[in-house]
């Protein structure tokens, strides 16, 4: 069972990812506002972040990059979830420093394998 906090600004999205991985025995803290990842994510010490792509104020890669050179976060694995699928998108995600793309709409199978293959 691995901790993980999710990161989306749709409540229904964030209620989906929290049911899917809580099904998977996972502890999942959830939040909707991208201003606050640094602080949930030092706050939780998640084993796994699940991060959006579209939101306003930050985008997923934004935060995906302040995370990656903040010393305290650089090592949480994060996997990026988005409805921009196409390959220069999730390119440019792992690129950014994620460790996987999930695409949405997604299955639970999807996000759990994903989440397997990240944590191992």
């Amino acid at each position: 069972m691995a901790k993980i906090v999710i990161v989306d600004d749709s409540p229904a999205d964030l209620k989906m990812m929290e049911s899917i991985l809580r099904s998977g025995n996972h502890q999942v803290a959830a939040i909707n506002d991208p201003l606050m990842v640094e602080e949930m994510v030092a706050t939780h010490k998640p084993d796994l972040l699940m991060l959006d792509v579209v939101m306003p104020e930050r985008n997923g890669y934004e935060v995906l990059r302040l995370l990656k050179r903040n010393p305290q976060t650089k090592d949480v694995p994060v996997i990026l979830v988005s409805s921009k699928g196409n390959e220069t998108d999730v390119r440019w995600g792992l690129r950014q420093g994620a460790q996987s793309y999930v695409t949405k709409p997604y299955t639970a199978q999807q996000v759990l394998e994903n989440v397997q293959k990240v944590l191992g």
